[in-house]
C-alpha cells in the first residue's frame, strides 16, 4: 500500500458537469444560524461529497461570495446547489407540503440514534443548527424526527461541521444501499 499522488487523485476527479447532472439522494439540509464560516465551508465540502440535493442556509448563516467559506470549501460552493433564506419556518413549512419529512440533528426527549433512519424518512430536510445553541425550539416542533449520535467521552457534543458530516454520510450510504 502506498498514498496516491496529487496527479494520481486527480485522475478520480469527477468532471463538472458529470456532478451537474449525476442523481443527488434527496436530501436537503438545512444549516440555521451556524455562525462560523469556516464551519459553512466545511459543511459545503461535506455536501459535495455525499451529493445532497440542497443546501440551505437560514437565518444570520453566512453564505457565499466569502473567502473565509471558500478557504474550506475548496470551490464546492459551485458544485452544491444552495439558496438562502432570512426565514427557516417558512421553508420548513414549504418543504413539508412537498412530502419532506423533516429531522433535526439535536439532543432531544425523542431523539433516535443517527443510524435509525429509515429509506421511508425519505425525502428528508436535515436540520443542523447552531454551535452553542444548536437547533432552536421553535424549529425543533415543526420536526417529524430528531437523530443524535452517541457520545462516549466527557463532552455531549461535537462539531456542527464534524457532527453534519457523521450523519449525512450515513444517509447518503443508508439511501444508496436501499
Amino acid at each position: 500500500m502506498r498514498k496516491l499522488t496529487h496527479a494520481e487523485i486527480s485522475t478520480k476527479r469527477v468532471p463538472e458537469e458529470q456532478v451537474n447532472n449525476a442523481t443527488r439522494i434527496p436530501l436537503i439540509v438545512m444549516v440555521d444560524n451556524v455562525r462560523s464560516l469556516y464551519n459553512v465551508g466545511s459543511i459545503f465540502r461535506t455536501s459535495d461529497g455525499a451529493m445532497i440535493e440542497k443546501l440551505i442556509l437560514a437565518g444570520f448563516t453566512p453564505h457565499p461570495p466569502r473567502k473565509e467559506i471558500e478557504k474550506t470549501a475548496l470551490g464546492s460552493t459551485k458544485s452544491v446547489p444552495w439558496e438562502y433564506t432570512k426565514h427557516p419556518i417558512e421553508t420548513i413549512q414549504s418543504l413539508k407540503e412537498r412530502g419532506y419529512k423533516i429531522c433535526c440533528l439535536e439532543l432531544t426527549n425523542k431523539s433516535i440514534h443517527y443510524n435509525d433512519i429509515k429509506t421511508t424518512d425519505f425525502p428528508l430536510c436535515l436540520v443542523i443548527g447552531n454551535e452553542i445553541s444548536g437547533v432552536s425550539e421553535e424549529i425543533i416542533t415543526l420536526c417529524d424526527l430528531a437523530i443524535e449520535i452517541p457520545m462516549y467521552g466527557i463532552k455531549q457534543s461535537l462539531n456542527v461541521a464534524v457532527a453534519y458530516g457523521i450523519a449525512v454520510f450515513e444517509l447518503a450510504r443508508l439511501w444508496r444501499t436501499r
